[in-house]
């Protein structure tokens, strides 16, 4: 990530300030997504990374105002090219999370073999860590706060402003005193990086929460993406 980072000690004492003068409540941000694909080829399938280009990039929105947020994807992934340059363009599933802090709601709506599914799940505040490092990102000073994620078994590491309001992020990564400018899921296996912030009234940009898709809990969808992978050979690109 091209992103200048700054090894500064910051005082828990004054967090607490810097959550107050979180305030502003409206706007738009749109963040670069990266998946490195080589990361979920098992050993035994190694010829497939000189047909599968290592990254994966695609561009997602999260418009927010004062009570709700709404994150989706925002354009079709470029075409990407492996070794020999083979053309190869991966489309991610349609993935939708609202996030309503009135009614203290999350609902993710999921695609899984093209079929849509929604997830409802309360808005609770996750395990973090406050870390001692800050990082600039688009003219903001951003904390680090990172925790390991048990059930998925991964390491989540997050970079949030506290100058741009609370609990507010991309996908389900929501649960922070500011909004995350940028995300680092198993030290670059997937990195959202915000590289465009409008603050203000956003026209044209409704938010809705997602009606379409079967609703499903969390739970039965790992399940089903658990047994895709067993039939994939453990090879799930994310899915």
């Amino acid at each position: 990530m091209n992103i200048k980072r700054f090894l500064v000690f910051v005082p828990l004492l004054f967090l607490g300030w810097l959550v107050v003068a979180a305030g502003t409540e409206q706007g738009r941000i749109v963040y670069e997504f990266s998946m490195d694909l080589h990361r979920n080829i098992p050993p035994e399938r190694e010829e497939l990374k000189a047909m599968i280009p290592q990254f994966n990039e695609q561009k997602y929105q999260l418009v927010f105002n004062g009570g709700e947020s709404l994150y989706k994807q925002v354009e079709e992934a470029a075409p990407a090219r492996g070794r020999g340059g083979m053309g190869f363009a991966m489309r991610m599933p349609g993935t939708q999370t609202y996030v309503n802090r009135d009614e203290k709601e999350v609902i993710v709506r999921m695609e899984f073999l093209g079929r849509p599914y929604l997830i409802t799940e309360p808005l609770e505040l996750g395990p973090w860590r406050m870390g001692d490092e800050m990082m600039e990102i688009e003219g903001y000073m951003c904390m680090m706060a990172w925790y390991h994620d048990t059930i998925n078994d991964q390491e989540v590491t997050a970079w949030f402003t506290p100058d741009i309001r609370p609990f507010t992020g991309p996908d389900r990564y929501v649960s922070l005193p500011g909004t995350v400018l940028a995300l680092d899921i198993n030290n670059g296996e997937r990195v959202w990086v915000a590289r465009q912030i409008d603050l203000g009234e956003v026209n044209g940009e409704p938010i809705a929460a997602p009606s379409r898709g079967e609703r499903i809990t969390r739970e039965e969808y790992l399940e089903m993406m658990q047994d895709a992978r067993e039939r994939m050979g453990g090879m799930g690109f994310g899915f």
